[in-house]
């Protein structure tokens, strides 16, 4: 298995080519000593529930995955908490402003981008919006609709943490009714 940093020839601070593996999770420059670890990206999920007890899906406009069932959400951007990273993702995508959002877990995935394996810790939230009526796809979303709990299928979504996301909570959600009813 490659390092996963073995895109990154040149140490970032002084620009040798003495930017080595110094362990499983680092590189350490033999020049100036700079050390770089390599921690996964934040990137959120909205598990976005409505009255009906269906699901908010989405379908991917691009690669990765293009065509295929996804969930609003994406990267976290630098200064934000994982809350307003997910607020802002779901309004870019949807246009929705959510009102209620609960973590339910988080899921390790490598995401490709750009002939890139981008290592992230998926965040996955349960939402609500304040209203659902005016879905409009943007950003990279083609499509957007609700399906009922009982009708998805996680083998449609196209990203490897989202299949399994979904899975877990729908694996909750059938629990949640069990203990309830």
């Amino acid at each position: 298995m490659k390092h996963p940093l073995d895109t990154f020839r040149y140490c970032p601070r002084c620009g040798s080519r003495g930017f080595t593996v110094n362990n499983a999770k680092s590189k350490q420059c033999r020049d100036c000593g700079f050390v770089y670890y390599f921690n996964p990206c934040a990137a959120t999920v909205a598990l976005l529930v409505n009255e009906k007890n269906e699901l908010l899906v989405a379908r991917r406009a691009h690669e990765p995955a293009r065509g295929t069932l996804d969930l609003p959400g994406g990267f976290t951007d630098p200064y934000e908490t994982a809350e307003e990273g997910l607020r802002r993702e779901v309004r870019e995508e949807t246009g929705l402003e959510l009102h209620s959002i609960s973590f339910l877990f988080s899921l390790p995935n490598i995401y490709p981008y750009s002939g890139f394996e981008v290592h992230t810790l998926d965040l996955f939230f349960r939402c609500q919006a304040e209203e659902t009526t005016r879905l409009q796809p943007m950003d990279d979303v083609e499509e957007l609709f609700f399906l009922p709990l009982s009708q998805i299928r996680p083998e449609e979504f196209g990203l490897t943490s989202v299949r399994k996301g979904v899975r877990l909570f729908l694996c909750q959600s059938v629990h949640t009714d069990l203990r309830e009813g």
